[in-house]
């Protein structure tokens, strides 16, 4: 295949290209010999209209001489990369990554074997989809080596080269695939990057569980994430993530009434029946213990919820609500509702006063008992649980006359001799 031709185009007026801290680090790197151009997602999303992101620089240089350069400069520099040839400059407290022009040598699916190089356009070519491999200049001006500017416009997500040789480089580029379809494509994902990702497929197995995490955590956010997880299941890379089935019309129907979801809603609404299935999903992805909660209580609403009417009493909701937290049981109600068809949104509106109620805190303690001659201890303790009980059956009052009634009711049904 042969190369397309350089194509070029500039920046919009006020885009991220013009900053101070930028330019001033562009002006230590580019001159004497040496060369630096901004590339990549900033690029790309300037000429988008969309916010930058993270802003990296591809230079000339070695990294010793970068690091020369920021120092004397008055930067500071981080050699966080430096076998692969990056150094991290702050300026004016805002840090970009430099990163010496690179030739890929050997590559084993993970990481890749590298030598530095001089050269922009063979450095673009080792790069993804051609729509990250765009440069520009200090000046605004931007270079295409590889045809990114015309799948740009035309929005459309295509490896650069041979898409075989593109993912057997790296496979996650496989995730990278169906997500940059989803964040910038537009009708079908490209069938030779398709099938080139079908072939590939057992080469994420070689890959770490938490890289496949947070790439499979960004599509399931992503601007188009409902069709593009329908695709990423149907070309059978679902069970291989998930280790599990995936429910792709529940999660579709869930991210039309939900699109500020967040990533532990929508993969309950994709891969959760019950709590048992949150410590399999933590293995597989690596999620944090904040999300696996989530999906662990989220599973727990859902046993509840299937055994009753399609529209709860609000005491089981309370009670719920209570011991889960209010967003495990909505998530719950909505699943649950999509799975059966029916618009989230209904049960999550008309459970709104149950699921507020019970998101306050119990108004009596211990400190109230204890003014009714009730000694710490497990009497209290029973006492307060039973109170507590008959406050989400009442619908949890805030009025001090309810409260007494309450105590006073749990009181007497488990006296405080009991101990």
């Amino acid at each position: 295949m042969s190369a397309p031709p350089v194509a070029q185009a500039r920046l919009p007026q006020g885009s991220f290209i013009a900053r101070p801290d930028l330019q001033r680090l562009l002006c230590v790197l580019d001159g004497e010999g040496e060369a630096a151009r901004v590339v990549g997602g900033a690029v790309r999303n300037a000429l988008l209209g969309l916010p930058p992101g993270d802003i990296d620089v591809a230079t000339t240089a070695l990294p010793q001489e970068v690091a020369r350069r920021a120092r004397a400069a008055g930067f500071k520099s981080v050699p966080t990369g430096i076998e692969h040839g990056t150094v991290t400059v702050i300026v004016e407290g805002n840090p970009f990554e430099v990163t010496t022009l690179r030739e890929d040598v050997d590559t084993d699916g993970r990481r890749a074997t590298v030598v530095f190089g001089r050269d922009f356009s063979h450095d673009a070519r080792r790069r993804d989809f051609t729509m990250n491999a765009l440069l520009s200049d200090r000046e605004g001006v931007v270079t295409d080596h590889v045809g990114g500017l015309a799948d740009l416009a035309a929005q459309r997500v295509r490896f650069i080269g041979d898409p075989q040789i593109r993912i057997r480089e790296d496979y996650l580029r496989i995730l990278r695939l169906f997500r940059f379809h989803a964040d910038y494509g537009a009708g079908p994902l490209d069938p030779e990057a398709v099938g080139a990702a079908v072939r590939s497929r057992a080469g994420l197995e070689r890959l770490s569980r938490e890289r496949i995490g947070a790439e499979f955590a960004k599509l399931l956010v992503s601007r188009r994430a409902a069709e593009t997880v329908a695709e990423v299941a149907e070309a059978g890379f679902a069970d291989r993530i998930l280790a599990g089935v995936a429910d792709t019309r529940a999660f579709a129907r869930h991210v039309d009434a939900f699109p500020a979801s967040d990533v532990a809603s929508r993969l309950a609404a994709l891969a959760v029946r019950s709590a048992d299935d949150a410590p399999r999903l933590r293995e597989r992805l690596r999620l944090s213990n904040a999300q696996t909660l989530h999906l662990e209580r989220a599973g727990r609403s859902m046993e509840s919820l299937h055994a009753t009417t399609p529209a709860p009493d609000e005491r089981l909701l309370r009670r719920l609500a209570f011991r889960l937290g209010t967003g495990a049981v909505r998530d719950g109600l909505a699943i649950t509702a999509a799975r059966a068809g029916i618009d989230p949104r209904l049960p999550v509106a008309a459970a709104h006063a149950a699921l507020d109620a019970a998101s306050r805190q119990p108004p009596f303690g211990g400190a109230r008992l204890a003014a009714r001659g009730v000694e710490a201890g497990p009497a209290m303790g029973a006492i307060l649980s039973r109170a507590t009980e008959s406050w989400l059956d009442a619908g949890c009052p805030t009025d001090d006359a309810a409260v007494d009634a309450l105590l006073d009711a749990a009181l007497a049904e488990v006296p405080a001799a009991e101990s």
